[in-house]
């Protein structure tokens, strides 16, 4: 019985909120038809943003660009104690959360998700946002230019959340 529930939740909530706009008189079809109108004005605004992020990404990825930088800064990593193999990842979750993903998956297949690389991948997964997407997809939309702020606020919180996954991983580690 509960399976059925689970499984018809999804149309269960949609006759809801039908039923609920008939009885206060609200012209339920006409509503969807304009949010939906709304919908794709808002695709529209954002798709340039969209595709500029997607193509930025997937040159820095084809490019090599990213194994130089890597290469680079790789004393600095091992200094703070980060991985290098998990590098790429805080490198790309930023820029790209499909690419981060595919990234994440790459690791875990080779390093296994109950080794230190793993968690602290799967950590870094789970509390990091895909910062310049959102910044570019959301603010691309209301036409704001100046996100200094909120850059710098959400840098920091992936930092936190990056050193966040080092000291928690190493402390499951240790167990």
């Amino acid at each position: 019985m509960f399976e059925y529930i689970i499984v018809s939740i999804i149309p269960i909530i949609i006759i809801i909120v039908i039923t609920y706009g008939i009885l206060k008189g609200v012209h339920v079809y006409e509503c969807f038809v304009e949010g939906a109108k709304e919908g794709l004005l808002i695709c529209y605004k954002i798709f340039p943003y969209l595709l500029a992020m997607l193509v930025g990404v997937g040159v820095l990825r084809e490019s090599k660009a990213l194994d130089y930088f890597i290469n680079f800064i790789n004393p600095v990593v091992k200094l703070i104690g980060l991985p290098p193999e998990v590098v790429p990842l805080v490198l790309i979750k930023p820029l790209s959360g499909s690419g981060a993903l595919g990234i994440y998956a790459e690791i875990l297949k080779k390093y296994g998700a109950d080794t230190y690389i793993g968690m602290v991948s799967s950590i870094i997964m789970g509390s990091t946002e895909t910062i310049f997407y959102t910044l570019t997809v959301y603010y691309g939309a209301v036409k704001i230019k100046k996100i200094r702020h909120s850059l710098w606020a959400a840098v920091l919180a992936d930092l936190t959340a990056i050193i966040t996954a080092l000291v928690v991983a190493k402390f499951i580690n240790s167990l």
